[in-house]
């Protein structure tokens, strides 16, 4: 199995289907005596529906090694190596090579273009029909008329389309671009009055050094925007529009851990370039430990995530994983693919299953991005490895380039952790392996205290330990 990232160039769609043209009806036989009934009345033609787009290294727990083997990063415009990884594969599969990347020339305008005619070529259907239909219209109709459209239908305050028409004005369509010209699109949502909006880190990581970066606002609204802060390890990164206007409406954040397995979820993102695209689902899972990086061969990210059957695509990275009552409860980060193509493209697209950042996680990182630019992470000062097991994360021999595996005075030194101890909890949390050890303490803060559960020659044992910190990606 391979998972990928959602953050990619809009690909070419699929042609639109012809326009119905009316076949004309056969002439009776020459010869024939006349028939009253001939010719018969024309039947309505039925409108055409449009078609709906619906590392083998061990890096120390403190960042300072460099870790491979999971994935991600906005798919590129231009190609890349297919030989690299993508983006957010379990811990425990082996990353997929990345699809081919798609070229950017004007794809957008394309896909708009296509659907469009689709639309045009229903259209134009659905009145022929309509007209033949009315032309011929001798008797009473059987049908029954509903007293108002749909759009004059009052949506009750909990519903899907009530909840998605608060929440669409403040969530944003963003494009990324490095100073080479190589980008991609993503989504991100408004996070305070000032023009803060929050994001995943590979939705912009292009744009990072010298690139540019713009939101769009469902009403076609478009700022230039700049990058405040990036966290690679967590795949956040906060961006800030340019003359952000007064009216902006942050979304309310809610509360991940009190959310269940089970609760209803809407995903808002921009899938495949189709900005503005609501889908729905549920909480499939919780705790899910998920590794990724930006496929550029720099350190991953890894994430506890919220596991959701919510339709995610590429594109969708960055946007918000609402509840029931629109509050964001995520990010919406990385899928698990089946590797199929989306639109032709060889880009893989969803399968029901999709992982966010839990939003308690992501907010206290995007808070700490806008004050300091940079982000804080919490370590144990140790070295673990990041090997395909289900036994536990064992302490390796050896850490980053000949370092000591576990740092002195640093915190698991003061707990009395060793090389060779392979710890096997991290409060009531189960560590199957190095990369869900990072990710469950990467879901606290430095000063946290946290109890361990290790095996040492065949013994268990358990110990204190208080989370030391470290700032920035390096």
């Amino acid at each position: 199995m391979s998972t990928e990232n959602e953050g990619t160039e809009v690909p070419p769609a699929p042609s639109a289907p012809p326009v119905p043209v009316d076949t004309p009806a056969a002439s009776p036989q020459a010869g024939s005596a006349p028939d009253a009934n001939w010719p018969p009345p024309p039947a309505p033609y039925p409108a055409a529906a449009p078609q709906q787009a619906d590392d083998a290294t061990q890096p120390a727990m403190d960042g300072t090694q460099p870790a491979i083997g999971a994935m991600g990063e906005t798919q590129p415009t231009t190609g890349t190596d297919a030989t690299q990884p993508v983006w957010g594969a379990p811990y425990q599969q082996p990353p997929a090579p990345a699809a081919p990347k798609p070229p950017r020339s004007g794809r957008g305008g394309l896909m708009a273009a296509v659907l469009v005619a689709a639309l045009v070529a229903g259209g134009l259907g659905g009145g022929l029909g309509y007209t033949l239909a009315q032309n011929d219209d001798d008797t009473s109709s059987t049908t029954v008329s509903a007293p108002d459209s749909g759009g004059d239908f009052k949506r009750d305050p909990g519903t899907i389309a009530a909840v998605t028409a608060k929440a669409l004005p403040s969530t944003v369509t963003i494009e990324a671009e490095s100073s080479n010209g190589e980008g991609g699109t993503g989504t991100g949502f408004v996070f305070d009055t000032e023009g803060h909006i929050v994001t995943n880190n590979h939705v912009v990581a292009d744009a990072v050094d010298g690139g540019k970066v713009s939101a769009t606002f469902p009403d076609g609204k478009k700022y230039d925007a700049e990058v405040v802060g990036n966290a690679q390890g967590y795949d956040v990164a906060v961006i800030k529009l340019e003359n952000a206007p007064s009216n902006l409406k942050p979304l309310t954040l809610g509360d991940s851990d009190k959310v269940a397995v089970g609760d209803s979820t809407i995903a808002i993102g921009a899938p495949f370039g189709l900005s503005n695209t609501v889908t729905t689902g549920i909480i499939s899972a919780k705790n899910r430990p998920v590794a990724s990086s930006d496929g550029s061969g720099s350190q991953a990210s890894y994430m506890s995530a919220l596991q959701t059957d919510a339709s995610i695509n590429p594109g969708n990275s960055g946007g918000p994983l609402l509840d029931a009552k629109g509050n964001v409860i995520g990010i919406n980060s990385a899928i698990q693919s089946s590797g199929n193509g989306g639109f032709g493209t060889g880009q893989s697209g969803s399968i029901g299953l999709g992982f966010a950042i839990p939003i308690n996680q992501a907010e206290y990182v995007a808070q700490e991005l806008i004050e300091t630019g940079k982000p804080v992470y919490a370590r144990i000062g140790a070295s673990v490895s990041l090997e395909d097991t289900t036994d536990g994360a064992k302490i390796t021999d050896t850490g980053a380039g000949g370092s000591e595996p576990v740092e002195p005075g640093g915190p698991a030194d003061r707990a009395g952790l060793k090389p060779g101890d392979v710890i096997t909890k991290l409060d009531d949390r189960v560590i199957d392996s190095g990369p869900t050890l990072i990710g469950e303490i990467w879901t606290h803060k430095p000063g946290d205290k946290v109890t361990l559960t290790y095996e040492r020659n065949g013994k268990t044992n358990t110990v204190e330990v208080t989370l030391d910190s470290r700032v920035g990606d390096s």
